[in-house]
């Protein structure tokens, strides 16, 4: 579904990506794992469209690496930003209103009403100021608004950071529903046994570079990987 070659991104003369290639299938769940200031943010990014790259990016066999972001959207490409960035005076159901801006009214109805099914807090708080709910509501909350754009790939950035322990494991079971429903996800994470204990495939990136791929098991069950990102 998703590929990229020898993709490339900077910020000024500093090289932020270094010929990263990638691959998401239809219906795969993939990690990327990866210490801080490893690029992982910036492929995320790049992929969108939001960060400028060179090398190819292609969604299913097109070449989409000179797209608008926008198109992306329509394409099926919609990310899940890194610390939410919720629209905290709007209420809830605004900000879930707000993902599906590129579709009607009645289609957007339907896809409201699935989003509230899979986080019904959300449905009890529709009317509240996303601000004002806690964080892991407000990850929820993030997440239903990609939703509401009906993505056929979703990327998700850090959907763990900041959140307890118990509302970790509550936004991994919602990322697994996901994946169970068919959407392919690319899941960035520093949680990197979280991330690989419920994904197909897994991608090491370390400044800029990939390290290691392979099947999540092999990942999880490497000397270097255990050494270095699961604290073994």
């Amino acid at each position: 579904m998703l590929k990229t070659t020898s993709l490339e991104s900077r910020y000024g003369r500093i090289p932020a990506l270094k010929g990263v290639d990638l691959e998401v299938r239809a219906g795969e769940l993939v990690a990327l794992v990866g210490g801080n200031g490893a690029g992982k943010t910036t492929l995320l990014r790049a992929i969108s469209g939001v960060q400028a790259s060179s090398g190819g990016i292609f969604f299913e066999q097109s070449d989409i690496s000179e797209v608008a972001p926008e198109r992306r959207v329509a394409l099926g490409i919609v990310q899940v930003p890194e610390g939410r960035q919720v629209f905290g005076p709007l209420a809830v159901e605004d900000n879930l209103r707000l993902g599906a801006w590129r579709r009607g009214r009645r289609n957007a109805k339907r896809t409201l009403e699935r989003v509230y099914a899979m986080f019904p807090i959300l449905a009890e708080r529709r009317a509240q100021a996303a601000g004002t709910l806690s964080g892991g509501q407000q990850q929820m909350l993030a997440i239903g608004r990609a939703l509401m754009a009906e993505p056929r790939l979703l990327l998700l950035d850090e959907p763990s950071m900041g959140l307890a322990p118990i509302l970790v494991a509550e936004i991994f079971a919602c990322v697994q529903r996901l994946r169970a429903a068919d959407t392919a996800l690319l899941l960035v994470e520093q949680n990197a046994r979280a991330a690989l204990a419920i994904a197909d495939r897994g991608y090491v990136l370390e400044t800029g570079r990939i390290v290691l791929a392979g099947t999540a098991a092999a990942l999880l069950a490497d000397p270097a990987v255990r050494a270095a990102y699961l604290g073994l």
